[in-house]
């Protein structure tokens, strides 16, 4: 994600966080992104699409999400940049939430037309058809679909649209973060229905759905101090487990059957429908290591502070039992 501080905007401000992360985990490989912001143009992206690194750019609404009070008001201003991310390849990877409205729009008529964390996500539908109509051949991901309306409108569209879904919107419903701010992210998880509906998406085996961690490790006091609360939840070391998890539960109450949780509709979701969709170059693919998942009574840290303790994460579920993941060399 490039909503840093300061956002990662130049060609050379991605290739170096590359290198940082590579140097800390050596055996991953990161697809990095640029933050869309008006300083970029087509040579920028030309020359982004030639790094082999860059793979995409991120469109994130003004004031949205955490650090993205310098994002974009007005989507057709950069459409001579999504036609020159169309020529090159890249992915537009969505934010999908409108600004919510000020407190007047609600006193308009039925206020049926307002924003609010709630509909955010419907409420951007439109753009995301008008993006896919205006540049159809632009490969666009919606990223942390929250909604049954936000999986709908993934599937309307065609091949060059996907969706991606976090872990933690497949636990949570609006009930669940409302009083917990460790379980607060943008965009906030929404209904029963929605959670079901995203947790069937995960299953079904069309491709258009792949897991995005959208993970996030604010320290404490960004989630619990002055001002306010930093959006995200931190799932890093547990995903894949959290993602079984909720499959699990997703049986246990009847939104889907155990047959449908094939190996195929995992491996899929996990990785092979993100790397499909990405196009990721077979050199780059490993048929290596696989991993194993058993019941040993693990369960989430209730928090994880660095060797000095100045800085302390809480995990998402902290202190839920959790499977365990292992690698199979």
């Amino acid at each position: 994600m490039p909503n840093l501080q300061p956002p990662i905007t130049q060609v050379s401000d991605a290739i170096s966080y590359h290198e940082r992360l590579s140097r800390l985990a050596p055996g991953v490989t990161f697809l990095m992104s640029l933050f869309l912001h008006p300083g970029l143009n087509a040579a920028t992206i030309a020359e982004a699409a030639q790094t082999k690194v860059i793979y995409g750019v991120k469109l994130y609404p003004a004031g949205v999400t955490t650090n993205s009070q310098d994002g974009v008001l007005d989507i057709e201003q950069y459409y001579h940049i999504f036609e020159a991310m169309e020529a090159n390849g890249l992915v537009l990877n969505l934010h999908g939430e409108m600004i919510s409205s000020p407190p007047s729009a609600f006193a308009k008529a039925d206020g049926s037309g307002a924003v609010s964390v709630l509909n955010a996500e419907p409420m951007f539908l439109p753009q995301l058809y008008k993006l896919h109509a205006a540049f159809p051949q632009l490969r666009i991901i919606l990223e942390h679909v929250s909604t049954r309306e936000g999986l709908d409108a993934v599937r309307r569209c065609g091949p060059t649209v996907g969706g991606t879904i976090t872990a933690h919107h497949l636990w949570m419903t609006v009930d669940d973060w409302c009083g917990d701010v460790f379980s607060f992210c943008k965009p906030v998880a929404k209904t029963a229905a929605d959670r079901v509906a995203l947790v069937r998406a995960v299953v079904e085996g069309s491709g258009k759905f792949f897991f995005g961690s959208d993970s996030a490790p604010h320290p404490v006091q960004s989630k619990k101090g002055a001002g306010g609360t930093a959006a995200g939840c931190f799932t890093q070391p547990w995903c894949t487990a959290l993602v079984i998890g909720a499959l699990e539960e997703g049986i246990d109450q009847g939104w889907i059957r155990e047959e449908e949780v094939t190996r195929e509709s995992l491996e899929g979701f996990l990785s092979g429908y993100g790397e499909a969709f990405y196009k990721i170059p077979q050199s780059m693919k490993s048929d290596g290591p696989r991993i194993r998942l058993e019941r040993r009574g693990e369960t989430i840290s209730e928090a994880i502070k660095t060797q000095d303790g100045t800085i302390e994460v809480v995990p998402f579920r902290r202190g839920k039992e959790i499977w365990s993941v292992s690698w199979i060399e």
